[in-house]
């Protein structure tokens, strides 16, 4: 068995951060702010997370005047939202430092400061899998208000650039009645050269376009992957069929541009009690030399299977 070694430390880029590691795959949560998990990738390997460490991508101006001001930054990683996307609501400035805990000898917590108007807090739980590649990520949103919010939560692993997504696209067999969804965003081309349908999956190659491009979907199987510098990162969820979700009722979303492509799930859109709290769990496996770049697209998926659950 290999040993689990979780330590904070130092990073030249990114400040105070805690590192974890098995010894088949690397994770780094940054501490300055979020909760944000920056660094994934197998040992020693290339981090498949984007990092936006020259603030590419923010968002502020007017519409955080009347609550303060201040940007919010992707700088890059995975990252907890909250669902239907409003702002400045969603993207509420994430820029103070992060409580953490260790819990026993396999996992951290991520703690958020309470976000002032929203009245909410956040929270990242991260179990390593003490021998294989396998990782527990629990996403936890507590309502600090006086009185009850809707909301879904919302989990987005920001991808680097240059790689390739797979996402499943069937459904329950239906017979004569439709039994899916493909939502599609008002900046989307539907020719856009980066989209490519299989018979049961769409395959999406991160590069340059003639604008942004977003889709939703019901995503039954539960999953989807990113391939980049070699290695292949997947990760799985439940989602809930017939259940109440945002954007036309997806539970899966994902998002690309020139820089960088967002792997996105969501848990169910729920009325939120004050003082409760809602949980949404995905479960992440970085496979080590599996590359589905710049192949065909059928011998892409066919090369995924084995690592993907029925």
């Amino acid at each position: 068995m290999s040993s689990i070694l979780i330590r904070e430390i130092k990073h030249d880029k990114w400040g105070r951060c805690v590192s974890l590691s098995n010894g088949s795959v690397e994770l780094l949560a940054t501490l300055e702010y979020g909760p944000r998990i920056i660094h994934l990738s197998s040992q020693g390997g290339n981090n498949l997370f984007f990092e936006d460490s020259d603030s590419e991508i923010t968002q502020g101006g007017d519409a955080f005047a009347p609550v303060g001001g201040g940007s919010w930054n992707i700088y890059g990683g995975h990252r907890l939202w909250t669902s239907p996307e409003r702002i400045p609501r969603t993207t509420y400035p994430d820029n103070e430092p992060v409580a953490w805990e260790r819990i026993g000898d396999f996992a951290i917590v991520l703690r958020s400061a309470q976000e002032r108007w929203n009245q909410i807090t956040k929270e990242i739980e991260v179990q390593l899998d003490p021998s294989g590649t396998g990782i527990k990520v629990v996403h936890r949103v507590t309502n600090n208000g006086a009185w009850p919010i809707t909301f879904a939560p919302w989990a987005l692993s920001v991808m680097g650039a240059g790689g390739r997504a797979v996402v499943p696209m069937t459904g329950s067999n239906n017979g004569l009645l439709p039994n899916r969804r493909f939502i599609l965003w008002p900046y989307n081309r539907l020719n856009d050269s980066r989209i490519s349908f299989t018979e049961s999956e769409l395959v999406v190659d991160q590069g340059e376009g003639p604008s942004p491009y977003k889709f939703g979907s019901d995503n039954e199987a539960g999953w989807a992957a990113y391939s980049n510098h070699g290695d292949t990162f997947i990760k799985s969820y439940e989602p809930v069929v017939g259940g109440t979700y945002p954007d036309f009722g997806v539970s899966f979303e994902l998002y690309t541009n020139s820089l960088m492509l967002e792997l996105e799930t969501l848990g169910e859109l729920q009325e939120v009690e004050s003082g409760h709290t809602v949980e949404h769990v995905e479960s992440w496996q970085v496979v080590k030399g599996l590359e589905l770049r710049k192949i065909a697209l059928n011998d892409a998926v066919a090369l995924l299977q084995p690592y993907v659950r029925k």
